[in-house]
């Protein structure tokens, strides 16, 4: 997997429940410059991590969580301003009118996609990440 500096460090907050799916997306984030918060498996657990210290910038919503929505957790994430889209293996029409404008992506989600919705200007051109090189000593 190539490594780019996509998410140039953005804090993204994961909220899945299924550990078999959100392993990729970790590494895939992770690879393209995001420092992955999370995983957070239940919406409660997901409520309380966005009240406690420490920024976000962007957030990736699975819609079902262990049998409950993840709505009002995108009620206080819009609240805030911080930009998210629902990954979700649901249609589209699940989602309640008030996100009409929030992103709906079909699991698996590509990286790309997801960088097009959180990030401002979207993705252009991914900028390398460096390679770390050896001097003579």
């Amino acid at each position: 997997m190539a490594n780019f500096n996509i998410f140039g460090g953005r804090r993204i907050l994961l909220v899945e429940d299924d550990y078999f799916l959100v392993y990729d997306l970790i590494q895939q984030l992770e690879a393209n410059g995001a420092e992955v918060v999370g995983p957070v498996p239940s919406l409660g657990a997901a409520l309380e991590r966005l009240r406690s210290p420490g920024r976000l910038d962007g957030a990736i919503l699975d819609i079902n969580l262990q049998g409950q929505h993840v709505f009002p957790l995108a009620d206080a994430l819009a609240r805030r301003e911080i930009p998210f889209v629902f990954a979700t293996a649901y249609d589209a029409t699940i989602v309640p009118p008030r996100f009409a404008d929030v992103p709906v992506l079909g699991k698996p989600v590509a990286i790309d996609e997801i960088a097009a919705a959180l990030l401002p200007d979207g993705v252009t051109m991914p900028a390398r990440i460096p390679a770390l090189e050896t001097y003579p000593g």
